[in-house]
C-alpha cells in the first residue's frame, strides 16, 4: 500500500522572506488494487509533486547561497583597511559607474517585500546569519519530503505492492 501525501506550504517555499511551513495530507494507496491505469496516474503524480519539490528545494539553496554571500561580503568590506576604497557600484547587472567606500559601517538592506533597512556591520551579518540558518532548517525539512516522495515513486516503478503512504 502506498500513501500519497500532498506538501502544502502556507507560503511559498522559495520566499527566504517566510517560514516555510509544509504539512501533509496522506492518502493510503493499496499498489496491488490498483489498475494499470490507475498506477500509471500515481506514478505521474508522484512525478510531477517531484519536480516542483525539486526546483522548490533549488531555489532554496540558490536563495541560501545569496545570503551567505551578502554576509561574506559585509565582513569583508567592513574592515578597516576597506575605508575610502575605490569600488564600482552596479547601476543594473550590466552597468557600473566608479565609486568609493564612505562609511564601511552602514548597510542598506534588502529585509524583503520593497523594504531597506540601515543596519551597521554586526546587525547585517546577524540579519544574513539568520536567513541562512533559517533556509537551512527549511532545507532539510524539505529533503525529507523530497527523500519521501523518491522512494514512493521507486515502489510505484518497481511494483513493489503492499501498503505505503504517499
Amino acid at each position: 500500500m502506498l500513501s500519497l501525501m500532498r506538501p502544502r506550504t502556507s507560503r511559498s517555499p522559495w520566499n527566504p522572506d517566510s517560514n516555510l511551513s509544509i504539512t501533509m495530507s496522506q492518502t493510503k494507496i493499496d499498489l496491488a488494487s490498483l489498475s494499470t491505469a490507475q498506477l500509471a496516474d500515481v506514478k505521474q503524480q508522484l512525478e510531477q509533486e517531484l519536480e516542483h519539490l525539486s526546483e522548490s528545494f533549488q531555489k532554496l539553496r540558490q536563495a541560501q547561497t545569496k545570503f551567505q554571500q551578502c554576509g561574506h561580503t559585509v565582513k569583508i568590506t567592513s574592515k578597516a583597511e576597506n575605508e575610502d576604497k575605490e569600488i564600482l557600484v552596479p547601476l543594473t547587472n550590466s552597468l557600473y559607474v566608479p565609486g568609493r567606500t564612505a562609511n564601511i559601517d552602514k548597510y542598506i538592506v534588502d529585509v524583503g517585500t520593497g523594504y531597506y533597512v540601515e543596519k551597521n556591520a554586526e546587525n547585517a551579518i546577524k540579519f544574513f546569519d539568520s536567513k541562512v540558518d533559517t533556509l537551512k532548517k527549511n532545507l532539510v525539512d524539505l529533503e525529507t519530503v523530497v527523500n519521501g516522495k523518491a522512494s514512493n515513486l521507486r515502489a510505484v516503478e518497481d511494483g513493489k505492492c503492499g501498503p505505503r503512504w504517499l
